[in-house]
């Protein structure tokens, strides 16, 4: 009869506030569910309000506390205000998923400056701004607290295909684990959250019929995930409890396929 309660002593998030940049994405989305569902406040951020509107209802369904704002990741600006709007409104920030990203399949020798400087513009430099601004604000607070950014396998192993987002994404997991060690005093702790293959808007067009053969011959669960299955990693990373010692890590969730050679 003890489980509920020690469930929530390591994975619950009463009285916590999440700030999900990205939450209007289908990944990030599903993971402001989780953190609302172990009872943070959520502030979904994105600039699509009919899919941050749909997010809202089901995490309001659900039982959850959630609220939108909008912003531009890329800006640090909007980030500065997003900030200011949640600590007035919400009192406080505890947890902070920086997962805007954007992808391409655009062939090495075809990638135009544009392009390339558009992707770094979101997948970098947005992670970089989100840290800089909600990392100060959560060692100013004192009380420690929890990034969660966003990864990918090709931050780990080169895919094909994904010239820049994978260049990116490396440069994703590099600037988290220095991170890390940087603000395990304050205990801040900076995690990134490595998704294996799932379908989302941001990689439809990289999954062609061929991809997608190589990929299931890649990943021992022979599937891909469902966004609701990085719940259980994002609530481990955010939780005082069940995930206080944990940093620098990049916890990946992909069926396996990061231990399949041949």
């Amino acid at each position: 009869m003890t489980t509920p309660h020690y469930l929530e002593s390591l994975f619950g998030l009463n009285g916590k506030v999440a700030v999900v940049i990205g939450g209007t994405g289908e990944l990030c989305g599903a993971m402001a569910e989780g953190l609302a569902g172990a009872g943070a406040e959520v502030v979904i951020v994105g600039r699509n309000t009919e899919k941050a509107q749909a997010r809202l209802d089901k995490i309001a369904a659900g039982g959850g506390k959630a609220w939108v704002h909008r912003a531009e990741a890329t800006s640090k600006a909007e980030l500065e205000g997003l900030r200011d709007a949640v600590l007035q409104r919400s009192g406080r920030i505890d947890i902070v998923v920086n997962g805007a990203g954007i992808n391409s399949a655009t062939p090495f020798f075809d990638i135009s400056e544009e392009e390339f400087e558009r992707i770094v513009n979101v997948n970098l430099k947005g992670v970089m701004l989100g840290c800089q601004v909600f990392g100060k604000c959560l060692i100013e607070q004192g009380q420690g607290g929890s990034i969660i950014n966003l990864g990918s396998m090709s931050g780990i192993v080169p895919l094909s295909r994904v010239f820049t987002y994978s260049a990116t994404k490396g440069a994703v997991h590099n600037l988290s684990l220095n991170l890390a060690r940087e603000w395990a005093p304050h205990r801040v702790r900076v995690n990134v959250l490595v998704p294996g293959f799932f379908p989302a808007e941001q990689n439809k067009k990289v999954l062609t019929p061929d991809r997608v053969s190589s990929i299931m011959g890649h990943t021992p669960m022979q599937r891909f995930g469902a966004a609701r299955e990085l719940i259980g990693a994002t609530l481990l990373l955010a939780a005082d409890g069940a995930g206080s010692f944990i940093t620098g890590e990049e916890l990946i969730v992909d069926g396996g396929y990061h231990a399949m050679t041949i």
